[in-house]
C-alpha cells in the first residue's frame, strides 16, 4: 500500500507550535493595502491560531491524526 501523503496546500499554510496548537497567517494582507489603516495592517501581520473546531480537519490534511 502506498504512503499517505500530506496535502501540499495545508503544508504551506499551517505550522505546529511546541504545545501542539496550529498557527496560521491572517488573510487580507496581500493587496489593496492603501485603504487599510496602519493599525489594521499591523494586526494582520501577526500569526493567529486555528480555531478548535477546525483543528481536526487540518490535522487530517497534515496526516497528524
Amino acid at each position: 500500500m502506498p504512503k499517505m501523503k500530506t496535502k501540499s496546500s495545508a503544508k504551506k499554510r499551517f505550522k505546529i507550535t511546541g504545545s501542539g496548537k496550529i498557527k496560521r497567517k491572517h488573510a487580507f494582507k496581500s493587496h489593496i493595502l492603501t485603504k487599510k489603516s496602519k493599525k489594521r495592517k499591523l494586526a494582520l501581520t501577526h500569526f493567529g491560531l486555528v480555531h478548535k473546531s477546525d483543528e481536526n480537519n487540518i490535522k487530517v490534511q497534515l496526516r497528524l491524526k
